[in-house]
């Protein structure tokens, strides 16, 4: 079964989350997407099988959040998605794929549920 971290090992929950796959015997593909940046299409599928709004997988604290304006609600889903592309660390993490699903390693357990 193929499995992709996108990882920022500067993180603490993305390195658990790693170790934690790598416990169960799993050897993820891994992209630092901080220096790999996800394209746009990526960003759409991965928020499709989060079943997320950009929005709610941005990171609020970022300081470019706030340099950009984000908290503007007049901001539509494609516009958000671009400024994310283009500043992907705003972008939470650590995000696992697998089996076609998709999880958010907060807690990194939650990884788990895509690997049955």
């Amino acid at each position: 079964m193929p499995v992709t971290i996108f990882h920022n090992p500067r993180c603490s929950k993305s390195r658990q989350t790693l170790a934690l796959l790598e416990d169960q015997g799993i050897k993820p593909s891994i992209i630092e997407y901080l220096k790999t940046p996800i394209t746009k299409d990526k960003l759409i599928e991965i928020l499709s099988l989060l079943g997320l709004a950009p929005r709610d997988l941005m990171r609020k604290k970022e300081e470019v959040y706030a340099e950009k304006g984000l908290d503007n609600p007049s901001l539509s889903d494609a516009e958000l998605i671009d400024i994310m592309v283009k500043n992907p660390i705003l972008i939470e993490r650590p995000i696992v794929l697998a089996n076609g699903k998709a999880a958010l390693g907060r807690p990194p357990e939650q990884v788990l549920n895509i690997l049955e």
